[in-house]
This record gives C-alpha cells, structure tokens and sequence, in this order.
C-alpha cells in the first residue's frame, strides 16, 4: 500500500464497519505510518482490499494490540483487513495472508475478532487459517473480542 491507496482502503476501511473498526482519515493514515506490512489487493486495476499489520512497540493505543504487546516477545499484529463486498468469498483474504506471512519474521500473528456482536465469517475463516483463541476482552460495553494468535515458527 502506498500513500496514494489511502483513500479506497479507508472507503473500504468504513463500508466494512463494525466487523472492522471506524476510523477518521486522521486516525487510518496514523495506523497506516506504525504499520510494518501494509498490503492491497488489486484486481481489474482496482483495489479490492486491502490489510494492516504493525509491529511491537508502536504508539497505537489500541487494547487489543496492547495485550499482545504486553504477552508476547515476538509477534505482528494483524489490525485490520478488510475487501469491497462484491470480492469476498474468492479466496483473496487466504492469499493475502500468505503474502503478510511471508513478510514476517515472527514466532506468532496476532489479531482480533469480534464475538460480541458475533463475526461469524471471521471467526470460521481464521479457524481454517490456524488461529487460536487465547483470550477475550470486553473493549466497551456490549462489544467482546476473540484476542487470537497463529503460530508462524
């Protein structure tokens, strides 16, 4: 991703809340310059998704990246991934995190799902990707998280 994709991954950033979380333009392109991996999808020259990953140690205040922060020495966070809604189900999220993996030099990825309200697609698609839960946390009243991590070495 590059400067200039900012504004369709944020476009599709929002239409895809709250499965992912609302940001201003402000806030997106901050998480944008703390991230490590920052990938789009493209097809037909157009950007049909697109992800972000940061590393340890950033000044994002995000609770779920601070707990992995806070229990793990080697790891990415997976922020957010999100795609236009006509190209999901097309295996491009699988392929995109092969990409994002091969990227990383880490013992674990690490990232966030919804169960409350409950992100069902999420969850059985990073189940088949190989992520554990290993903890949840109540980020706000009435919206809980499946913290989840995969082993990469």
């Amino acid at each position: 991703m590059v400067h200039g994709d900012l504004g369709e991954a944020w476009r599709i950033n929002q239409a895809n809340v709250p499965a992912v979380g609302d940001e201003t333009m402000t806030s997106f392109r901050e998480i944008f310059e703390v991230s490590s991996v920052s990938l789009v999808v493209e097809t037909d020259s157009q950007i049909a998704g697109f992800c972000m990953v940061l590393p340890p140690g950033t000044t994002y205040d995000s609770p779920n990246y601070l707990y992995f922060c806070d229990r793990f020495a080697s790891f990415a966070y997976l922020d957010r991934v999100a795609f236009d809604e006509g190209h999901r189900g097309k295996g491009f999220g699988a392929a995109l995190y092969r990409e994002v993996e091969s990227r990383l030099d880490v013992d674990h990825l690490t990232l966030e799902v919804n169960v409350k309200p409950r992100n069902e697609g999420s969850l059985r698609f990073h189940a088949r990707e190989g992520f554990v839960e290993v903890d949840q946390m109540e980020t706000r009243p009435g919206k809980v998280v499946s913290l989840m991590a995969k082993r990469l070495r």
